[in-house]
């Protein structure tokens, strides 16, 4: 089973590797980066059994929770092609947010379980099999390594938090082939079952992050990256205006900021003076990263009732 596991990963690598040649898109690179974390989950899943090693076990579920979350930002990347409509007036982007919930509860429920297991293990130290887990880490780096330098080269967010993904854990299964290595030279098993307890931590402190990220985003709250106040004085200074007021600023998915504004001028404006004022904010804006921006003029002498919320 070990072996026939080994053969079909080499065979599945060299299809994705040829399949890779042909096509350089975004999607392509999520895709070929789910499928490549899919199915080295199960391998991982195998091999953690054969080993009977706990850290080959606790990173087979974080690539997994991993495959899961590529998954769903494959899927986002096609869906986000989908105009807004009727029912989504701004579209299908959170549904990244439901992906990200799903992948942190995978995540969490299996850390617990590994940590469970793993303290047995240094109670009641278990035979691990050192060859067989060291052959599985070193396919583990090559795997994480080429899935890492395959979305390295995108502009695209998506690709880059897929990419960071694969970093983090190219160097987990590094950490776990230098401790197999370790192991097998000084025989020490319970080796094994603190870097899987490390590796655990790991993942939950990430999981810990995701899940604040994403209670900020459902809070809508003002995005981290934008500190409100300088936004407000820059705007009023570039524009020379009398006041700019009543902003709101939240992101749908972490990364398409959306804002509205009130925004009063100091003198009148004919129409093509308005809608050029209108178009350099809008433009301006968008080094803050909003990429929506909702303006209502207000004239110099017009009384606001929402100026003071």
């Amino acid at each position: 089973m070990f072996f026939y596991s080994i053969i079909i990963t080499y065979d599945i690598i060299k299809m994705v590797i040829k399949m890779s040649k042909h096509n350089h898109s975004s999607k392509e690179n999520i895709r070929i980066a789910f499928l490549l974390n899919l199915l080295f989950s199960f391998i991982e899943l195998i091999g953690g059994f054969i080993t009977n090693s706990m850290s080959i076990l606790s990173d087979s579920i974080h690539d997994f929770g991993d495959a899961i979350s590529i998954g769903v930002s494959y899927f986002l990347e096609k869906k986000s092609e989908k105009k807004s409509d009727n029912k989504y007036t701004y579209g299908y982007l959170r549904y990244s947010l439901l992906g990200a919930i799903i992948t942190s509860v995978i995540l969490f429920t299996g850390s617990i379980i590994v940590i469970y297991n793993a303290i047995l293990r240094i109670i009641t130290p278990e035979e691990i099999n050192y060859d067989a887990m060291i052959i599985f880490a070193i396919f583990g780096v090559i795997i994480n390594c080429y899935t890492a330098y395959r979305t390295s080269h995108s502009q695209k967010h998506n690709e880059k938090v897929i990419n960071l993904h694969m970093l983090e854990d190219a160097i987990g299964w590094i950490i776990v082939l230098i401790g197999s290595i370790c192991m097998k030279i000084f025989n020490i098993s319970i080796i094994d079952s603190i870097l899987s307890i490390i590796l655990a931590f790991y993942i939950l402190f990430h999981v810990y992050k995701y899940i604040k990220e994403v209670f900020y985003i459902f809070m809508e709250t003002v995005p981290n990256d934008i500190d409100l106040n300088e936004l407000e004085k820059d705007i009023e200074k570039e524009f020379n205006l009398k006041s700019i007021h009543h902003i709101h600023i939240w992101s749908l998915d972490g990364i398409n900021n959306f804002m509205t504004a009130h925004v009063q001028l100091k003198e009148d404006l004919n129409k093509k003076e308005t809608i050029e004022l209108k178009n350099n904010i809008k433009e301006y804006v968008k080094k803050y990263d909003i990429n929506h921006l909702t303006i209502e003029i207000e004239f110099h002498d017009e009384n606001c009732e929402s100026k003071k919320h």
